[in-house]
């Protein structure tokens, strides 16, 4: 069986690779990483952003008033595909584009997508999604952040954990209780925060291999009053709408998960025999059937995630997609640690340690055990592996609740 497009899709991936071989950013500018010493998203991508958005090519599915060309979906596969492959991203943005500026799309009032969503979409603005507590992780719904209505405004006060980039974002979407005396699922609603307003305490989160550029952080809020024109949607409604955001970060997120697992499939292939060779004849037998294991998982993953996107295109429901998530992230994970263990004593060295305790990575893509341990980070984000398998046995395959 040969797998291609038709004609009209290829035509739009030539469109797309031309317009990117003429205005996407250089090297040196996306080597840019936003951190505490700029307070912002770098500037490359806020140009970036617009650039894509004026072209049409930031959410080629959407209409082009927001910065679309009503692509079908299987345009939309081929262009999230081509952007990985040229390695370019969308955004440094991942839950302000994926998550918070759909979102307010479809819940929003008029003047909160006027306000909030379009400046996202033209680069204008970051934004930061607070879901995430000390107490309340894959559980979303035990959060105990409160916001409690007094007059035009609500006065906030928890606490948020593992807010990617709410250490330079303009605003947060965040998930609070506004009703503590019902269930814990319906007493939640989404407010619209300004991260400038009083009250609010951001601290990063250093990572063990880039402390230099931290993403993650805890955020702080006590007694933060923002207008109560700010919540999204309807009050207490919070859980459904918590469903629909995670839904837009899942509904492609197959795609950049294979690919990702393509690419460090084809760089231990590359690596291999290099890593083999000083072994002996039975262990390099072992470790040559790691990898052949390994490479039929990273093709499996592209046909399954293949036969489930081809049936949500045709309307059907794509019990393949709860899949994907879990066997992806796995499959990448036992690529880094296999890689790893056959490297031996040398993948410890993952870099330097200057006189501050800072460390330096020296090849960009990271050392095979520096992959490893991002990979625990995939196998969490968008829904964390011991949390799907939850999904796949209740929803997929019908079994009951333990």
């Amino acid at each position: 069986m040969r797998l291609r497009f038709d004609d009209s899709v290829e035509a739009f991936r030539v469109e797309l690779l031309e317009w990117l071989a003429a205005n996407r950013p250089s090297a040196g500018e996306m080597a840019a990483d936003p951190s505490l010493s700029t307070g912002h998203a770098p500037e490359w991508a806020r140009r970036w952003t617009r650039q894509m958005f004026d072209a049409g090519w930031l959410v080629p599915g959407w209409p082009p008033a927001r910065g679309g060309r009503n692509a079908g979906p299987i345009e939309t596969l081929v262009y999230i595909e081509e952007l990985a492959k040229a390695r370019v991203p969308r955004t440094t943005n991942v839950q302000g584009l994926g998550i918070v500026a759909p979102s307010i799309l479809d819940y929003g009032s008029e003047a909160q997508i006027r306000d909030y969503a379009m400046p996202l979409l033209r680069g204008e603005a970051t934004a930061c999604l607070g879901m995430s507590e000390p107490d309340a992780g894959s559980d979303l719904a035990s959060l105990s952040t409160s916001a409690v209505l007094e007059g035009d405004n609500f006065v906030i006060n928890g606490q948020k954990v593992w807010t990617s980039g709410a250490n330079y974002a303009d605003f947060c979407f965040l998930f609070c209780r506004t009703d503590p005396s019902v269930p814990k699922h319906k007493g939640i609603s989404i407010v619209l925060v300004d991260m400038d307003t009083p009250g609010i305490t951001v601290r990063p989160l250093p990572e063990i291999i880039r402390p230099e550029h931290p993403d993650l952080n805890e955020v702080f809020l006590s007694d933060v009053v923002v207008p109560a024109g700010n919540l999204v949607g309807e009050m207490n409604n919070g859980w459904a709408m918590a469903n629909g955001s995670l839904a837009h970060e899942r509904g492609m997120v197959w795609v950049s998960a294979v690919m990702g697992l393509e690419e460090a499939m084809s760089e231990l292939l590359h690596d291999a025999p290099q890593l083999t060779a000083s072994m002996t004849e039975a262990e390099r037998a072992v470790a040559n059937d790691q990898i052949v294991r390994l490479a039929i998982d990273t093709t499996a993953a592209r046909c399954l995630g293949y036969r489930g996107f081809a049936k949500l295109a045709r309307g059907g429901s794509a019990p393949e997609q709860a899949l994907m998530k879990v066997f992806a992230s796995e499959a990448r994970q036992r690529v880094a640690l296999v890689a790893a263990e056959i490297q031996g004593a040398d993948a410890i060295e993952v870099g330097t340690v200057d006189m501050d305790g800072h460390q330096s990575i020296d090849e960009p893509q990271g050392t095979w055990l520096e992959q490893y341990f991002h990979s625990f980070a995939n196998t969490i984000s968008a829904g964390a592996s011991e949390i799907q398998r939850n999904i796949i046995a209740e929803r997929v395959l019908g079994l009951p609740r333990s």
